[in-house]
């Protein structure tokens, strides 16, 4: 399952968030990338659709979510904080630790999962062009179990 030095022993999401390495650099970090990942996991499945639906999203939650969680952030992320965290989250890491913690949700585990239907869109205002001609951009995946009648969303970058 999750191969991490942190590894999640529980079932709950952030427990797996925590398991996912913060490739920014310590200077000037000030919300913790699990907080980051949370919030926009939580977006999405509130139907945030851009960058700016998840600052939205994170404003109108934030002390709720802090106090709930037991964090003290002065101010909630920002759209260019979710930016910037994104073009550097290991997003191998990132679908591991979702995939993970999906099926550890299932009571018979990965054996139960017969036949799944993916759809996938992309983050409005996400999309920005690469230095080699490509594009960068935020995609949102939806994974649905027929068998156990459960949809899961992923956000990638």
């Amino acid at each position: 399952m999750l191969k991490s030095d942190s590894a999640a022993t529980d079932l709950d999401l952030i427990s797996y968030l925590k398991a996912i390495p913060d490739a920014r650099m310590r200077r000037g970090v000030r919300i913790p990338a699990w907080y980051l990942l949370l919030v926009a996991v939580l977006g999405i499945l509130s139907r945030c659709q851009s960058l700016r639906d998840l600052e939205r999203f994170a404003i109108r939650h934030h002390s709720v979510l802090t106090e709930a969680l037991g964090l003290e952030l002065r101010r909630p992320p920002s759209d260019s904080a979710f930016r910037y965290f994104f073009r550097q989250v290991d997003v191998a890491s990132l679908c591991a630790a979702i995939r993970d913690w999906t099926i550890a949700q299932i009571p018979g585990g990965a054996a139960d999962l017969d036949r799944l239907v993916f759809d996938g869109k992309t983050l409005r205002g996400s999309i920005e062009p690469t230095a080699g001609g490509g594009s960068a951009f935020i995609a949102q995946v939806g994974l649905y179990s027929a068998a156990l009648g459960v949809a899961n969303c992923y956000g990638e970058a």
